[in-house]
Formats: C-alpha cells, sequence, structure tokens
C-alpha cells in the first residue's frame, strides 16, 4: 500500500502536478498571477533606509531605482555612511527595485536589491537578506506581496516555537533549554 502512494507521489510530481500532491519538493512552488491594483506614486515619494553586507554598513556606493523591467528611473551616491535617500518621480507604478551597486561601473553579480510593492512605505534596507528575498520572489512569479511574504518566509530561519523570546508566557528557567 505505501509504494503505491509512493509511485502515485513520483507519478504526480514527475507530471507536474506538484500543486497537487504534498511532498514533490521543499521549494515553495509559484503561484499563479491574479489581478491586482496597480499602485504607484502619485507625487515625489522619497524612500530611505540602511545599506548593509555581511560584514556590516558600507558607506560609500551607489543606489539605482530602477523599473521592474530593470531600467533606470533615478540614482543617487552613497557617501559617508550606510544611510540613503532618494526620490522616486511622481507617476512611477510599482513594483520597482532599489539596486545597490559598490561602485558605478559594478556588475550585476555585485549588486544587492530590495523590492518595493507598496505605494505606503518608505523605509527599505538593502542587504544580502532583501536580495535573497526579492531574488526569490522573482522566481515565484513577480515582485508581489504575496510573493514577497511567501519569499521571505522560506527565506528566514524560525525558530522553535519554545525557542522564542517574544511572547514567552512559560518557566523561564526552561526557555532556550534552561539557564546558561
Amino acid at each position: 500500500m505505501k509504494s503505491r502512494f509512493n509511485q502515485a507521489l513520483v507519478l504526480g510530481c514527475l507530471l507536474g502536478l506538484g500543486s497537487l500532491v504534498s511532498g514533490c519538493d521543499s521549494k515553495p512552488q509559484p503561484l499563479p498571477a491574479t489581478n491586482t491594483s496597480v499602485q504607484k506614486y502619485e507625487e515625489v515619494k522619497t524612500l530611505q533606509g540602511l545599506v548593509s553586507n555581511d560584514a556590516g554598513p558600507l558607506k560609500t556606493g551607489v543606489i539605482k531605482v530602477l523599473t521592474e523591467q530593470e531600467q533606470l528611473l533615478t540614482q543617487i551616491d552613497v557617501v559617508d555612511g550606510p544611510h540613503y535617500s532618494v526620490d522616486v518621480p511622481a507617476g512611477t507604478t510599482l513594483p520597482i527595485l532599489l539596486a545597490y551597486y559598490p561602485t558605478a561601473d559594478a556588475g550585476e553579480a555585485q549588486r544587492m536589491i530590495a523590492a518595493v510593492v507598496h505605494a505606503a512605505a518608505s523605509k527599505f534596507d538593502i542587504n544580502p537578506l532583501s536580495t535573497r528575498i526579492a531574488k526569490q520572489a522573482k522566481d515565484l512569479g513577480g515582485y508581489t506581496h504575496k510573493n514577497l511574504v511567501r519569499a521571505a518566509e522560506s527565506t528566514g530561519t524560525v525558530p522553535a516555537s519554545n525557542k522564542t523570546t517574544a511572547g514567552f508566557h512559560g518557566d523561564p528557567t526552561t526557555q532556550y533549554g534552561g539557564w546558561h
């Protein structure tokens, strides 16, 4: 009985029925595109944040604001610190990308990105995690709220429920496996 189930599971996966058959692989599967309302900036919007990599804050570089099709909208230089502030032109349709390059002539392999999908948000840190989330969201079908959430959930490390500090209501001597 169990081997027939496994055969059906493998067959379902091979036939592309992964969304109907649970267990084909652990990677999130792309969702079909749904009609969502188009968001855009009605007036100039200032976006800001912090640029960092695994070694820490980055003090120099270039931030480019790109359309989803990678067309340049505007750019600024990052100087004397990891904080940036860039004005996005009125009429810009979302999603857009905030792309950090270490130098003006750096290639795509050296860039880090953050995807912007909500017109109301204005703070976007650009770092290796934001880059992984944006890339995975694109692989899931594009820069949408739903795909960014799915990418963030599968990219981040989620602690076991008894290991979290926020909302812990149990015996403090058992939290994190006891006192250290």
